[in-house]
């Protein structure tokens, strides 16, 4: 049986194949310190993978995977939310960023 295989559509229009190990070297750099075990970690890697399989399309805009993984960190702690954010979202200045806070 063959596995669905997916691409990840970047903002400058390349395509990558979707990678679980890069979903959790992100979520690890946003948790890094805090009090997240790796196994919630790959919780949330799983449920955004199977979300976007579920759709059943071969692409996928990268913006999509940021926004559903930032969901999953608000939820899951405000500081790795906002490290992932200030990384995804590219703050130009701190007006922006205190915005990002003042939403939480």
């Amino acid at each position: 049986m063959e596995v669905p295989r997916l691409f990840v559509v970047k903002k400058d229009g390349r395509r990558e194949q979707y990678s679980r190990d890069k979903i959790l070297a992100g979520l690890r750099k946003a948790c890094e310190k805090r009090p997240i075990s790796e196994s919630r970690m790959e919780a949330v890697a799983a449920d955004l993978e199977r979300e976007l399989f579920a759709r059943g399309e071969n692409e996928v805009a990268s913006s999509l995977v940021g926004e559903k993984l930032m969901e999953a960190l608000r939820s899951l702690d405000p500081v790795a939310y906002i490290r992932f954010a200030s990384v995804y979202r590219s703050f130009r200045d701190i007006e922006s960023f205190r915005e990002e806070l003042a939403q939480l």
